[in-house]
Parts: C-alpha cells; structure tokens; sequence
C-alpha cells in the first residue's frame, strides 16, 4: 500500500467536495437555521441505478406546487405523438354567391393555448389566418353567424379549489377549448395632463370584450398606489389609486372572463381587420358544410416548453384536459386525471402516492412524495422519448430559472422545473454527473409561515447548486484533462503519451488525498477527478489515464477503471494497495522482473484496514481472508547501482514503487522512471518534499532514502 494513501480518509481540502456538506442531517440543519419551522423534503435518485441516495421524508406527501407539472407533462409525453398538435377547426356551412357567404362560421375548438402572441409575434396570427382562407373564397361579406363548438371540454372549465386571489391573476385565467391572447389582457396606464385629472388608459389588445372603470387620479410626484378589481362574472376591470404625474407609464396583464366570449370578439376583429364584413343573421338556414379548414398554433414540444420552461399555467390546464379528451374520452379534469393514473400505472408507480386535483399545481389540495416524484423522472430520463421531456425544462438562465442559479460555474449540468404558492417552494429536475449518471432530485419547503418567499427559493437553489457542484466535484479537472489529451492527439505510443503528460504535469502542488468515491460512497467524498493538485498516487493515475484514453470522452471512465476494480466506484472496490491491488490486479500494469532482484512475502492486513471503517474486506462479492503475497524488488545496494547507470535503448516510462519498511504496507511512494538514450534513470513524482510534480536523478531520489528503503519495485503499463 502507498503510505501517503493511509492518511486519506482524515483530510480534507480547504475546498473540500461540497456533497461532504451536503450529507442529510448539514442539509436539514442549513434549512432550520434559514427557514426555521418550514418542512423540508429531499430525495435523490440514481438514473443508472433507481437506487435512492438521498431522503429526508422522502415518503410523507408535500404541496408540489407548479412542480405537478412534470406529471401532466409526462403523461402527455408518453400518450401524445411528438408530431401532437392542438387544432382549431372552421367550417363553412351555407353557399356563396358572388362575394357573399349566406350561412354558419362553425368554429370547433380542440384546446389550443398558442393562439396568441406567446408563440407568434402577433396575437391575431392564427385568427387572421382564418380570416384569410374566407377570403381566398373570394369571399368578403359574411351574412349569418358565428358559431363556436366548445364541446371538447366537459365539466367546470374554471379550475376548482384555487385561491379567490389566483382567478384575479394573469397565471389563474380560465380554461376553454377556444382560447386567445391567453385568456388575458393588458391594461396599460398613464398619468393624465394635469394632477386630479384620471389617468389615460388603453386595452391591448383591445376587440370590444373588456371594458375598464377608470378611477386612477393623477396626483403630484411618482407615487403608484393603483389598485384594480375585476368582475366575477364579467370582463370589466375597474382600475383605482393614484398614479404620480412624473411616472412614465404602467401596465397590469389581467385575466378576462368567460374566455369563448372573449375568442369570439377577437375573431369578429380579425374579420374587420382582414376585410370582411360581417352581418349578423342568427335565422340563416344551417346549410352544408363547403369548406373545412384546420389550423394550430404550435408543436407539442413548444407547449411542453412553454409548461415546464416557463410554467405556463393555462398551458397546463389545456394539455390536462387534451390528455383525457385525446386518449380518455372526456376533456375535463376527471378526463386528465384518468390518463395519468394510467399512465403511472403503466410506469409501475403507485397512482395514489400523487393527489392531483388540477393539471399545473396551482391547487393547494395537490399531494406527492418526494421519494415517488424521483421515480417519475428517473422513468421518464429512461422513457424513449425522454429526451424531449427533460430538454423541456428550464435551467439557471433560461425560463423560470432566468434569474436562479446564475453564480453556477457549469449551468448546462442541470435542468429544472420551479414551484411556489403561498408556503410552498419546489425545485425538481435532473442533474447530470461526471461519472456518467443522472441524477432525478425533488426538494420541497412546505409550511414555510413567515419565512420570506425570497430566502425559501434561495435555499433550495443553494442545496441544488451544492447537489450540482459535488456530484460533478472539479467538473473543471476533467475539462482540464480533455485539453490536454486534445492536444496531445499527434502524440504517438503508450511510452511517448506517458512520456508527454507526465512532463505536462510538472509543477503542479502536492497534497496528499486529493481524490476518493465522491457523492458514490458516504465513506470518502473526495473528488473522483482532481487537478488542481496531486499525490504520488494520483499523479500516475491521471497521466495513465490520460495516455491510455482513445478519445476525450473516455477520460473519466478510464480513470475509474485505473483507480477502482473493474470501474466500480466504492471505497471497498478502491486498489487501495499500490503492489497488491494496483499493479497485482495486472491489467494495467505488471511487475518488471531485474537482474539480481528478490522476492520476500507480506501479508497486507486488509481485514484490519477496513474494519477500522467498519466494511467488511470483500473479493467479488465474498468475504474474503488476508493472504500472503510476493513482492519482488531490487534491493536497495543494485537499485541505487542500476539508477547511475546511463541507459541504453529506445525511450521508455516505467513505473516504480518504492518499498516499505513495514511488514503491513507493499509501497510508501510512487512515480514514473523515465529512460532516455545516453541519460541516467529520471524519477517524475509527485514530491511531498517539494510540494510539487518534479523531476530529478532517481539515483538521487535514493540515495536520500538510505536506511529507510529496502529495494525499489519497476513495472510497466500494458497498452490497452
């Protein structure tokens, strides 16, 4: 065993691996310092595995808030076609004579929330578009009427067991087949000429649907002290307070009522915009159907975008409904509801761990588990069309994490969808780890009374960023790595990319333990991938892993296999001992026998060494007893001998262990021998004497450890 590895599991860096403090009881006792007497949730699951690394009350049911949405999405992703889109259709049933059409617009709503500025710069673009094909019959007077089916939907259209406040907001507009601007509008407002006079105002967009009482006084100053109240039954907006002569203006996004009213007087308007006359005549005989038209607003993938990017509520509601109207037979809450019991049922998830109530979380009567939500998007990273389910969410600068996470060093690590309502806070999402994992996260703060709203969001963003950074310890490092191999791609051999890397090493600090199992193994969560400094161990396992690696994708895994038994991450997996584990193992390295070398026998007590961590020793699954081993080494009079004598050959790199004293330990330090033409031996090590990667004479190197070293072991590196 390397000595300087003995010391590993008690230090740790100044900047030691953040999921070290991200264990459950610092992670619970950080939220009770911020946010005391709130509820915390927590669950982390391995995509690779389905194993659970994390839980704190990951079984009791949290208030998800918009976070539910991942479910509506996730059925919709499984039961819907990529190519989905939500239609609109419009039937002419009459005759036209001349420039006349005599007879019913029937217009069938199948719940598309795109017709409106969010997807197209222009609100009207769709209804326009129907404007058009009438006029492309030549057609540019209609006498009859207008009809809108809106039978696609069934039940209450209004979502139930909201908040009275939630249906005064623009993220609370109600919810119809037929839909426009999304079901909001905009009040906009400006100080009028002279104080006391009432303020200017102006509906945008404005098709005769929303009337606004206009009680807002100019006063002296900027002060803006408006209020505004809107009819329960009616589209009329009453708009008060003051606003001060010096503001410039301002605007409120409000939701209309009865939204099919509102699609009607939005396509009148764009009748009149595009030329078409219209004159009402409700006895106009029905007549056959002439013409059919069928228009979208936009793609599934932009309204899953828009729901989990940007947690578009109205945009939720609709997919809910389509849900169980497209593959339930009833548009209705009931009708979603019903898709997504089935569609858990088919994931193998216990339907009743979810109490849904509405499709985008905004009900506080919506329950989950954390435990069971990880389980959602680990099946749905694993789900053939998991891709676009998790490319839908937002992440730090984009949607509703625009203004979240900005200080995270690697933003494209992560992907999110956010919640909150009063006294709920959510983040869920996916983290994507260095080892090749992905990580499926649910953390809640439920019952956050008094806490600011502000600081609740920054605490879960500040675990998750922890979450982020130590499941990627030194993302940086391996990004370090793969510009080195990237630029040693001409370099050819296993001694010359030995030989290259080594060299490009040179100077960087010593410390001892900079590595370990990271957020894998709760027993060293040291970084599995480290440059920022080395030790005489993971200096030559980075270089070989460097030289050994066929592209730079495969630095990480290749690494892993170096330093752990068939690659898997654990500290019982860890070649612990350099002779024994490392070099024994004789995959990537094997003992070089020498002239005049001997042999003596060990017995490495790894019974002992992990019972100290309370592991059992194991061997393929088995527990496993110490054994003796050989250790063959040139002793120290013809190791120092052979290290003067100038070498003969074609360049090579050999590694060399240096033999211990003691009967418990095969190696106290390790590096590369470099031979060159015409030169004496060349030790490259990491130095605990110089702090740093060096190179100096190894017969230099041994003649400071006379006394204390027996004899030293060369081996070399199998090419893979």
């Amino acid at each position: 065993m390397v000595k300087c590895r003995r010391l590993v599991s008690v230090l740790l860096f100044a900047s030691a691996s953040l999921f070290a403090d991200f264990n459950l009881d610092s992670a619970q006792a950080f939220v009770d310092s911020i946010v005391p007497g709130s509820r915390y949730g927590l669950s982390v699951r391995s995509i690779k595995t389905g194993k659970e690394l994390f839980n704190i009350r990951g079984t009791e049911k949290f208030t998800p808030a918009s976070t539910l949405k991942t479910l509506t999405t996730a059925t919709a992703v499984h039961f819907l076609p990529l190519d989905y889109e939500p239609k609109t259709e419009m039937a002419l049933n009459g005759s036209v004579r001349k420039n006349v059409f005599w007879g019913t617009v029937n217009i069938r709503g199948e719940g598309d929330p795109n017709i409106s500025g969010r997807y197209y710069a222009d609100p009207f673009y769709v209804l326009n578009s129907m404007a058009d094909s009438i006029r492309s019959l030549g057609v540019d007077t209609i006498r009859g009427k207008i009809e809108l089916d809106s039978s696609y939907y069934t039940g209450p259209w209004k979502a139930e067991h909201w908040r009275k406040n939630f249906y005064n907001a623009w993220y609370g507009a109600e919810i119809a087949p037929l839909e426009f601007n999304d079901n909001c509008t905009m009040i906009r407002f400006k100080p009028g000429e002279n104080e006391g006079d009432t303020a200017i105002v102006s509906i945008l967009p404005d098709v005769g649907y929303v009337t606004v009482k206009n009680e807002l006084v100019t006063v002296a100053g900027k002060k803006k002290k408006w209020t505004y109240a809107i009819d329960s039954v009616k589209s009329e907006i009453t708009l008060g307070g003051t606003i001060g002569i010096g503001v410039d203006s301002a605007h409120l996004v409000l939701p209309i009522r009865n939204p099919v009213g509102y699609f009607n007087a939005a396509m009148r308007h764009a009748f009149k915009e595009r030329g078409i006359v219209y004159q009402e005549n409700i006895d106009v005989p029905q007549g056959i159907q002439i013409r059919k038209f069928v228009y979208s607003g936009a793609p599934f993938l932009s309204i899953l975008d828009e729901i989990n990017q940007r947690s578009q509520n109205l945009h939720a509601e609709t997919l809910f409904r389509n849900l169980g109207a497209q593959k339930g037979g009833e548009g209705s809450v009931e009708g979603g509801k019903k898709m997504e019991r089935k569609f858990l049922t088919e994931m193998g998830i216990n339907p009743d761990d979810f109490e849904v109530w509405d499709g985008c979380g905004l009900s506080p009567k919506n329950k989950l588990k954390p435990s069971v939500e990880t389980q959602l998007l680990a099946k749905m990273a694993r789900h053939p069309k998991g891709e676009f389910y998790i490319n839908s969410f937002a992440s730090p600068g984009v949607g509703t994490g625009g203004k979240r996470m900005l200080e995270l060093k690697y933003p494209w690590l992560t992907h999110f969808k956010t919640g909150f309502i009063g006294e709920a806070h959510a983040l869920v999402g996916y983290v994507f780890s260095m080892d090749g994992d992905t990580l499926s996260v649910a953390m809640y703060l439920n019952d956050t009374g008094k806490n600011p709203d502000a600081t609740c969001k920054d605490v879960l963003d500040t675990l998750w960023m922890r979450l982020v950074a130590s499941t990627n310890d030194n993302y940086a490092s391996l990004m370090e790595m793969k510009r080195l191999w990237l630029d040693a791609q001409n370099v050819k051999g296993l001694p010359a990319r030995l030989e290259y890397f080594s060299r490009a090493m040179f100077n960087k600090p010593y410390l001892l333990g900079p590595m370990g199992e990271s957020y894998l193994d709760s027993i060293e969560n040291k970084p599995l991938v480290y440059m920022d400094s080395v030790d005489c161990v993971t200096f030559v396992e980075h270089t070989l892993a460097m030289a050994l690696a066929t592209n730079e994708d495969s630095l990480f895994s290749v690494l892993q296999r170096i330093r752990y038994f068939n690659g898997k991450i654990g500290y019982t997996t860890r070649k612990h001992y350099l002779l024994a584990d490392w070099v024994g193992e004789g995959k990537f390295a094997r003992v070089l026998p020498m002239p005049g070398d001997t042999t003596i026998v060990r017995t490495m007590p790894k019974t002992d060494f992990f019972k100290a961590k309370k592991l059992k020793y194991m061997v393929n699954g088995q527990v496993a007893k110490d054994s003796p081993m050989e250790i063959r080494y040139l002793p120290y009079a013809k190791a120092l001998d052979w290290s003067s004598q100038v070498y003969e050959g074609p360049m090579k790199v050999l590694g060399i262990a240096f033999i211990g004293k003691s009967e418990k330990i095969d190696a106290t330090h390790t590096g590369f021998v470099v031979l060159k033409l015409g030169e004496a031996p060349k030790l490259r090590h990491a130095s605990s004497l110089k702090k740093k990667v060096v190179e100096q004479p190894l017969a230099e190197y041994i003649t400071s450890r006379k006394g204390k070293l027996p004899g030293i072991t060369l081996f070399e590196f199998l090419p893979q």
